[in-house]
């Protein structure tokens, strides 16, 4: 198996969350994206440099290298580790770049009601919601 060359950070308490990381699991046939569920017991976000506030405000991955991106540059890269990076190529695109992200962070924002609203509800009951936090802007 190939290491890995992004890795997802993702919440897997929240299910619209934890569905899309199943999906990428399934198309990482290269294993060139890893996955890490930042809600499992024993995670520690200070190996990120950033607090669990903030990972669960908006999605984040990682380089092999230690650097960071967050909201949609995550699904960019995360979708080309995959095979995939043409899907969301236009979301880079200037222009559609910024309307992109505006959406990401509603929806980062929304996400649990979304899910509510879908029927997938929080299976633990432990679910944070992004909007909690006291350092939001």
């Amino acid at each position: 198996m190939n290491q890995w060359r992004f890795k997802l950070l993702y919440d897997g308490e929240c299910p619209l969350c934890r569905r899309e990381a199943r999906f990428l699991e399934k198309r990482n046939r290269n294993g060139r994206l890893a996955f890490e569920d930042i809600s499992a017991t024993g995670f520690d976000p200070a190996v990120y440099g950033v607090s669990q506030q903030e990972l669960m405000r908006v999605i984040h991955g990682v380089f092999p290298d230690g650097r960071m991106v967050k909201k949609m540059a995550v699904f960019r890269e995360a979708y080309r580790a995959v095979g995939l990076g043409w899907l969301l190529a236009p979301t880079g695109w200037p222009g559609l770049r910024w309307l992109a992200d505006r959406g990401y962070e509603w929806f980062a924002r929304n996400r649990l009601a979304i899910g509510g609203f879908l029927g997938r509800q929080c299976e633990s009951g432990g679910c944070q919601n992004p909007r909690s936090d006291p350092n939001r802007k």
